[in-house]
């Protein structure tokens, strides 16, 4: 009697068996690898501007407040982009022939302000204020990189919501002393385990960090 199966159907039945399983945490891995990569969430990759405006020079090397430009972030939830007299508080009587800062002297000619694009983007769906941030203590480089180095801005972290809660589980590890939010170059001590639970408990008052209503209005 001819056999029913060629020799090789055995292998073929336990691959199909195997693969049933292997393949879709193939593809679940590979799913939540393309949405943590930088490709999705921007991280470490620098836009195209239509000046290219330093950080490192204006920041680190100019000492720059930064709210000299970002004048709502204390007050707003939105940290504002200068409007271009800001720029040309200066640039009227620096570089002033300067070809790279052409678009700034059209945007006041014309009365039109820069698009700039933005770096640090969010959902939509998802509400942020930068100004209960920095008045508990979250320094501006904990969100934003070492702004003070970069020639161009780039976004320096995944902004993605795991990343937010992590730090809404924990407020302590991240948080300064207020009068450090601005401070580029200010580092976290050796205790900050220590120093950040009393930040915590000064200007938290045990509130719970982690509801959903915070940034899902």
């Amino acid at each position: 009697m001819p056999h029913l199966f060629r020799p090789f159907a055995d292998t073929v039945a336990r691959s199909v068996l195997v693969s049933i399983v292997v393949v879709p945490l193939l593809a679940i891995g590979l799913a939540y690898w393309v949405s943590a990569s930088e490709h999705v969430t921007g991280e470490e990759i620098t836009l195209d501007q239509p000046v290219p405006f330093s950080h490192a020079h204006h920041v680190g090397g100019l000492g720059l407040d930064c709210r000299y430009c970002h004048t709502g972030v204390e007050s707003s939830p939105v940290a504002g982009i200068p409007p271009t007299h800001t720029c040309m508080t200066c640039h009227s009587q620096l570089y002033t022939q300067a070809a790279m800062l052409a678009p700034v002297r059209k945007s006041l000619a014309e009365g039109r302000p820069i698009h700039w694009n933005k770096v640090n983007r969010l959902p939509a769906y998802v509400y942020f204020d930068h100004s209960i941030h920095v008045a508990k203590g979250i320094g501006c480089t904990t969100c934003h990189g070492d702004v003070a180095n970069m020639p161009l801005m780039r976004q320096a972290a995944p902004l993605t919501m795991g990343w937010c809660l992590d730090c809404h589980r924990n407020p302590a590890a991240k948080m300064r002393p207020v009068s450090k939010v601005f401070d580029p170059y200010w580092k976290f001590p050796d205790d900050q385990a220590e120093q950040g639970l009393i930040l915590a408990h000064q200007y938290l008052d045990n509130k719970h960090l982690t509801d959903c209503s915070i940034c899902h209005r």
